[in-house]
């Protein structure tokens, strides 16, 4: 009872804001999965209500993760208190405008339709997505000067913040390149809309994989967005489950044998991201990799599994003069030793 008192306790000294967005992000994700089944409206073949319900998701864990860092942090606390509630703000204001869009049966990306609430909407949200970008990116910049928790989970949130940050611009700067200019789609109601911009690279959005809409025949900048954006969330995962497992593996209790491995996981994890986006600029899609991508993956998994096994190979040889009762250097207790001290007593 204690402990559970204990652990909420530690959630009540989360980032406040943040968690005030994470409960109405997670009220957003309700209501979008009851509409994915109630409402049949669909924009590009797709549920109007997907979208909020990604984007609920998703802001969820990454609102949950800032919000339970931010305390954490020594240096500079009230500027990082201040950028969270930047992003708890803004966050709320642009998934709020994604949602109210869906509700109306229309498009929230890339809708240059000249109606009054879209027009100052979309004024609105994209001044919503540089402020998620620059308050991550500053939040981003602090961390690399302040230590948190150990070396793994230091390094495991300093490069996790820093990708998740590239990951938005993706999503946020670069997609833009992809299109070819206006084109009109329908939305709910089979009413024209304009749309200027778009996810995809060598073929328009749609036709796209279901829940995540990922294009099925082009490239696609939501699959690196994604990978990108979540990273910091996999590697504390993977911080946390060698911690565990260090409880019951002697040779994973080195703080540095553990930065070792998440170390690995991260430089993994960097190439898969990397080689999604070059996926996605070539125009490829997810589920149909050439002979590059397979190559490229094939490299990063032995490269990746080569790592960790040097790194537990070395870990296992240093702890195992341990595991006969001596240190390193130290004559064996057994027959020899047992037989030298009884040769000094009889003398």
């Amino acid at each position: 009872m204690n402990q559970l008192s204990g652990s909420f306790a530690e959630v009540r000294s989360w980032h406040r804001p943040l968690m005030i967005m994470v409960a109405a992000m997670s009220a957003l994700v309700v209501v979008a999965s009851f509409g994915l089944f109630a409402d049949g409206r669909e924009l590009m073949q797709a549920s109007i209500w997907a979208k909020p319900l990604k984007f609920g998701v998703s802001f969820v864990i990454y609102g949950a993760t800032l919000a339970w860092l931010l305390p954490k942090l020594r240096r500079a606390r009230r500027t990082m208190w201040t950028l969270g509630t930047a992003f708890a703000v803004t966050g709320l204001i642009d998934v709020g405008f994604i949602a109210v869009q869906a509700a109306r049966g229309t498009y929230s990306h890339f809708n240059v339709n000249t109606d009054a609430f879209n027009q100052i909407g979309q004024v609105v949200f994209s001044s919503g997505v540089i402020g998620l970008f620059g308050a991550s990116l500053l939040i981003a910049v602090m961390l690399l000067f302040q230590r948190v928790g150990d070396t793994a989970l230091t390094w495991a949130l300093r490069v996790g913040i820093v990708l998740s940050v590239i990951g938005m611009a993706l999503a946020s700067f670069i997609r833009g390149w992809a299109a070819t200019g206006p084109r009109t789609a329908e939305d709910a109601y089979g009413n024209p809309v304009t749309l200027l911009g778009q996810h995809g690279v060598g073929a328009p959005d749609g036709d796209g994989m279901p829940i995540t809409n990922w294009s099925t025949v082009g490239g696609d900048l939501r699959v690196p967005h994604f990978i990108g954006l979540h990273s910091v969330q996999v590697f504390v995962l993977a911080v946390l489950l060698l911690t565990a497992l260090a409880a019951r593996i002697s040779w994973l209790r080195s703080e540095r044998v553990r930065a070792q491995l998440t170390g690995v996981v991260i430089l993994g994890y960097t190439a898969l991201f990397a080689i999604t986006t070059w996926q996605a600029m070539r125009g490829q899609s997810l589920v149909h990799p050439d002979a590059a991508t397979w190559t490229a993956l094939a490299v990063t998994v032995v490269v990746t599994a080569l790592l960790a096994a040097l790194a537990i190979s070395a870990a296992r040889r240093e702890v195992a003069p341990a595991s006969d009762g001596h240190s390193p250097g130290t004559p064996p207790r057994g027959p020899v030793g047992s037989l030298s001290r009884d040769h000094t007593v009889a003398r």
